[in-house]
């Protein structure tokens, strides 16, 4: 297994502008088995070699409860001396109470298995949890609030949860097809799309991000560094300069 320089270095870079990872940290990390999180939890283990502080992390995937079968996922985390957990769930006999048909399943789905992955970090007694999004992922949300919801908002790199956990995204200035080209090049054994909940229901795909996925690629295409301004952006933000009434009471 080998990740490259490029993607440490960042994940150096993130968790330093942050303060991601801390001395004492016992962090648990989202594994579905998708690029992404797998990517993420390698990156975890590396970290903890080369850190100068001591910290803790173990994996966790949700089983939603529809039989989902695991067996390469344990085996790959047992091989690579991974601590791994499969916390149960009865997500998809809630779905079928919960779901109507024809309705939209991401934000239903994301907020369960957000919730029991806090519930697990409470039982595995960590202080943080560590989402495998990227950089991509915080442009689509950006634009999809603020084409469909009017609203200026993103996804932030650390933030505290009213449970009083802190989450955290150590990838999220890293390109989606940095970790696509990490698995790929690894070989990993990924979890894709096949094991969602959401394939098993008559529901609406999500259209919304996929077509700003497909205007992000179009715009990179006239635009080669969107991305590199789109990261300093988030970072850079001049919120004077908006509408919003409450700022301007002098």
């Amino acid at each position: 297994m080998a990740l490259s320089k490029k993607i440490m270095r960042q994940l150096g870079r993130t968790n330093a502008e942050f303060d991601l990872v801390e001395e004492g940290d016992r962090i648990l990390v989202g594994l579905s088995g998708g690029k992404d999180s797998l990517t993420l939890v390698h990156a975890m283990k590396e970290q903890r070699r080369r850190a100068p502080f001591d910290f803790e992390f173990i994996a966790v995937t949700v089983d939603y409860g529809m039989g989902e079968d695991f067996t390469d996922l344990i085996a790959h985390c047992r091989d690579h001396d991974i601590t791994h957990f499969i916390y149960e769930t009865n997500i998809y006999d809630t779905a079928k109470e919960k779901i109507r048909k024809n309705s939209s399943y991401c934000s239903f789905f994301s907020r369960m298995r957000r919730g029991s992955l806090y519930s697990a970090a409470k039982k595995y007694e960590c202080n943080k949890v560590a989402l495998g999004h990227h950089l991509d992922d915080a442009a689509e949300s950006f634009f999809m609030n603020l084409i469909y919801n009017g609203q200026m908002r993103s996804l932030a790199p650390k933030y505290l949860a009213g449970n009083g956990l802190v989450i955290i995204r150590p990838l999220i200035q890293m390109r989606e097809r940095q970790l696509a080209a990490a698995a790929i090049d690894n070989g990993w054994p990924t979890i894709g799309d096949e094991a969602c909940p959401s394939m098993r229901f008559d529901v609406k795909m999500p259209y919304a991000r996929a077509e700003m996925k497909k205007m992000l690629s179009e715009m990179e295409e006239k635009y080669p560094d969107l991305f590199t301004s789109i990261n300093a952006a988030f970072g850079n933000i001049s919120d004077d300069t908006f509408f919003d009434p409450g700022r301007f009471k002098l």
